[in-house]
C-alpha cells in the first residue's frame, strides 16, 4: 500500500508538471503573436526598410532623408506614401521665406501624437508635419497631424519661439532644395494658394 500512494502521488506531480509546462508554453506564444501584431504595423497600413523619399512635383524632384527617431511621424508619412494617397496632390499653400505646404488628401487619415525631442529644429530644409487650427483661437491643435506636411524653405526654429514645441520635424530634404525653394517663390492668392497647381505628381519610397 504504501508503494501504490508512493505511485500515485508521483502521477499527480507529473500531471501537474505538465499542466504547468503546457501552461507556460501557451502564453510564451501569446506574447510572440502579441509582438508580432504590435510590431507588424498592420493596423496602420504598409510598412518598409527604405527610409527616404522622392517626390516628383510639376516643378522637379525633391528628395527627402526620414529620421528614425521619429518613428511615431516617420511611419504614418510611410504608410501614407506606400498607399499612393499622396500622388497627384497640390502643394496648396506656399509663402516665400516660410515654407511650401503639400498632403491635403481626399481621404480622411486618423490624427497621430505629437513625439518631440531636444533635436526638434525646423530649420531650412526640414520637413515637418503641419496641424489643424483651432476656430476660435487660430493656435495648432495638439495631437492633430495627420497628413499634410510642410518643407521649411528658411530657418523657422528662431524665427518663431514656439515653432519647434508645436511642429514635430521628421525628415531632412537632400537633394531638390532648390526646386523646394522655387515652388515658395510662384505666384499665389492672398490665402498663399498658387495661381497656377503646383503638383506632387507622386511620392515613393527609394533606397
Amino acid at each position: 500500500m504504501p508503494s501504490h500512494r508512493r505511485r500515485i502521488h508521483r502521477s499527480r506531480k507529473s500531471r501537474k508538471s505538465k499542466l504547468i509546462v503546457g501552461f507556460l508554453v501557451a502564453v510564451a506564444a501569446i506574447a510572440i503573436v502579441a509582438y508580432i501584431v504590435i510590431n507588424s504595423g498592420s493596423s496602420s497600413g504598409p510598412t518598409s526598410s527604405k527610409n527616404k523619399v522622392l517626390l516628383t512635383t510639376s516643378m522637379g524632384n525633391i528628395t527627402i532623408q526620414l529620421r528614425d527617431d521619429m518613428p511615431i511621424t516617420t511611419g504614418n508619412f510611410k504608410n501614407i506614401v506606400q498607399q499612393g494617397k499622396y500622388d497627384g496632390t497640390t502643394f496648396h499653400r506656399v509663402i516665400a521665406n516660410f515654407m511650401i505646404q503639400g498632403g491635403q488628401i481626399n481621404s480622411s487619415t486618423t490624427s497621430i501624437q505629437d513625439e518631440f525631442s531636444s533635436n526638434n529644429h525646423n530649420v531650412n530644409g526640414t520637413i515637418a508635419m503641419a496641424k489643424q487650427g483651432d476656430p476660435t483661437t487660430g493656435a495648432s491643435i495638439p495631437n492633430s497631424a495627420s497628413s499634410q506636411f510642410f518643407i521649411n524653405v528658411v530657418d523657422n526654429s528662431n524665427r518663431y519661439a514656439s515653432f519647434d514645441s508645436t511642429y514635430v520635424v521628421f525628415g531632412d530634404v537632400i537633394q531638390g532644395m532648390d526646386v523646394a525653394d522655387a515652388i515658395s517663390k510662384v505666384a499665389t492668392d492672398q490665402n498663399g494658394s498658387p495661381q497656377q497647381s503646383v503638383t506632387l505628381i507622386k511620392a515613393e519610397l527609394i533606397d
